[in-house]
């Protein structure tokens, strides 16, 4: 399996770099095309949600671990999609022009928010995000007419061509084919020059200034892409559980998308992916220890945000890069092995290049 796009130059990029990694991925995609007739329905749509949430997961990626902007606000975009697809819907319109329109505005309330990006920075740009979050929410609350107010709308299967997606299979398949979608346009994105500049911005914007980088229209670029992801992660999120209401799009969601990259791995879009498998699988870890740990634990209210806030800190001090870093000293080893030196792996200091030059 190769996966070539066109640079736009004489020589062609292939997405695998050598013949082990299109073996091993060749390998995983028939496993999840294998796995509807193989796996029971539960653990299907948990692999659906781990579809949805990687989605998500690519485009703040792209946004933060690659351009360097931070979004605490992030829910709100998945908000937005999900509620101009149920509200698209019900008037009968096709999934596909549905989904598009769903996706269109979120990215509008991307460059909307990225306009304080050009002036603001670091914390001060997480605020402004968290605000664009909270208003997206009072909106959500407060416009009955289109989104149902705090009571919330049901949202109906997607339909195309006269064909209703409303079976597990079927629904399995489409969110398999948007994440595989996303995954490779964000890829080839990063290998032109666009993807070159939101790597420059986020070493050093005074560099990438120097060099004639418009850092006004690859951060609002930047924003309006992460943003249709994120609407389009909604949008299938609406379908998946046939309700939506403004609480399912709160601050709590935010700091989730937020660990997933974190905790992945900031600048890796394998990180993407382990930081949406540890989202969805963790609960069920935790779920599964409350029946070995004590009744005075196990059934305390904030265990599940209390382990979230243990792992993080551990990441932060021992491991910065995340999931996908430690995975990359493992194999290292496994490489190196037994010709390998004491103190090779331990934990080093990273920092952003921008900040030797404040």
């Amino acid at each position: 399996m190769r996966f070539i796009f066109k640079t736009g130059y004489d020589q062609d990029i292939d997405l695998a770099r050598h013949g082990g990694q299109r073996f091993w991925y060749g390998l995983l995609m028939l496993a999840l095309l294998a796995a509807p007739w193989v796996l029971p329905d539960y653990w299907l749509a948990q692999l659906v949600f781990i579809f949805i949430y990687a989605i998500v997961a690519v485009g703040l990626m792209l946004l933060a671990g690659f351009t360097g902007q931070f979004s605490i606000g992030h829910a709100a975009f998945m908000g937005v999609g999900a509620y101009a697809e149920a509200y698209l819907m019900a008037r009968g319109w096709p999934f596909p022009l549905s989904l598009a329109c769903a996706m269109g505005l979120s990215a509008a309330a991307g460059v909307v928010v990225g306009l304080p990006a050009l002036r603001v920075k670091g914390m001060y740009l997480g605020i402004a995000t968290l605000s664009f979050g909270f208003i997206v929410e009072e909106v959500m609350a407060r416009w009955e007419s289109v989104t149902g107010g705090s009571a919330g709308r049901t949202v109906p299967s997607p339909s195309m061509f006269g064909w209703t997606l409303d079976d597990s299979t079927s629904f399995y398949f489409l969110c398999l084919a948007c994440m595989v979608g996303s995954t490779l346009a964000v890829l080839n994105l990063l290998r032109s020059p666009t993807g070159r500049a939101f790597v420059a911005i986020r070493d050093s914007e005074v560099s990438a200034q120097s060099m004639g980088i418009q850092l006004a229209r690859y951060k609002s670029l930047s924003f309006a892409i992460s943003a249709a992801l994120a609407g389009l992660g909604g949008a299938l999120y609406a379908h998946k559980i046939q309700f939506i209401s403004p609480e399912q799009f709160s601050l709590v969601q935010s700091i989730d998308l937020l660990l997933i990259v974190v905790i992945g791995g900031l600048g890796s879009m394998h990180g993407a992916f382990l930081g949406a498998i540890f989202l969805i699988v963790m609960p069920q870890l935790i779920g599964l220890a409350k029946g070995v740990l004590p009744s005075g634990i196990g059934e305390a209210a904030g265990l599940q945000g209390f382990v979230y806030g243990v792992v993080l800190i551990a990441f932060v001090m021992l491991e910065p890069m995340g999931l996908y870093g430690r995975w990359l000293k493992v194999r290292t080893w496994l490489e190196l092995y037994p010709f390998y030196r004491r103190g090779m792996f331990k934990r080093q200091k990273s920092f952003q290049k921008s900040e030797r030059l404040k």
